[in-house]
């Protein structure tokens, strides 16, 4: 069997439409996503380091 070619781009481009194979796309959905999952994952860190230094 004959395996396509793989060429993942992390980031969609909205000027290049040929493209169909991308993880993100430059929207404004994704970067809310982003930014909760990074905040989400702050405090976890955050509260991590407190307990450990608290107990």
């Amino acid at each position: 069997m004959k395996q396509g070619k793989e060429d993942f781009k992390f980031i969609k481009n909205p000027e290049n439409t040929e493209q169909r194979n991308y993880i993100f796309q430059k929207n404004k959905k994704t970067k809310t996503a982003f930014y909760f999952v990074a905040t989400v994952l702050v405090f976890l860190i955050a509260a991590l380091f407190v307990s450990a230094f608290a107990l």
